[in-house]
């Protein structure tokens, strides 16, 4: 016969034990959430879209959630009214010649409709990013483009550099990934006021590396993130400008997969110049 001490210690047992299952269960959807949103960073440009969204962000997708769910009402816009200008169309057959001075210093400025956005950009490191970064700048492509992904979850960046606006804008041409083994990715931790590439990496076929073109996201926050993605500068000015942007949420959009900032930010003008 079982005694009440017994008994005592086996419900306890038992109650540990569904206590270590529910633990486990948790920290694999968390798992789960994590690399569907890392994944959602990766699908970036047009190529390939598709086809990769219909394998990669299938079963425990978060994004499909949300997007079923009635959209919450959104806080009022703190951005202003973008200025007076079409996006680019323009699209090139291959990367830019080199033009840059890889011992220069660069910085750029993101004139955009939520506030000044400074960067310093690391031309040693990156120089074929940074080059065709400043390329694309100086031919007006960024400018009255809309940053069209906010992702609050998991991550924490803002993605911007498609003048269509969808996350399948593309220059025309590719870059090399350049840089993923900076030590300030340590840990695969994209730190907070970094700047780098987005590509269409998937994480299994090498085929797809080497495939930046021009969509880049900005990092207000420590992000757990694979160093998959060319890290080219940091933030040196307007990470309260990112704050408020993030601070405003975000939206699911259905049709792209994107979660749009519900803050309207717009580049109206993209500088780069040699400092």
């Amino acid at each position: 016969m079982v005694s009440r001490d017994q008994r005592r210690r086996q419900l306890a047992r038992e109650k540990y034990e569904r206590q270590q299952q529910r633990r486990s269960t948790a920290q694999r959807k968390a798992r789960r959430r994590n690399v569907v949103l890392a994944s959602a960073l990766a699908v970036a440009l047009a190529a390939g879209v598709t086809a990769y969204a219909s394998t990669g962000l299938t079963g425990d997708d978060q994004g499909s959630d949300r997007a079923a769910a009635p959209s919450p009402s959104k806080a009022p816009d703190p951005c202003n009214r973008p200025a007076e200008g079409a996006p680019s169309t323009k699209t090139w057959k291959k990367e830019p010649a080199m033009s840059l001075d890889t011992s220069a210093s660069y910085a750029a400025k993101l004139a955009t409709t939520c506030g000044t956005i400074e960067l310093k950009l690391d031309a040693g490191k990156a120089p074929h990013t940074v080059n065709s970064f400043a390329f694309l700048a100086g031919q007006g492509y960024f400018d009255h483009s809309k940053c069209h992904r906010l992702v609050d979850e998991g991550l924490h960046v803002l993605q911007c550099g498609d003048p269509k606006g969808t996350g399948q804008g593309t220059p025309g041409y590719t870059i090399p990934d350049e840089n993923l083994k900076d030590p300030r990715l340590k840990g695969g931790v994209y730190p907070a006021g970094t700047v780098a590439m987005a590509n269409r990496y998937d994480g299994r076929s090498e085929k797809t590396r080497n495939t930046g073109g021009s969509q880049f996201f900005l990092v207000y926050q420590d992000s757990k993130l694979p160093p998959n993605y060319t890290p080219f500068g940091t933030v040196t000015g307007g990470m309260d400008v990112l704050k408020k942007i993030a601070k405003a949420g975000s939206t699911p959009d259905p049709q792209t997969r994107n979660t749009a900032p519900n803050a309207t930010v717009v580049i109206d003008k993209a500088t780069v110049k040699k400092s």
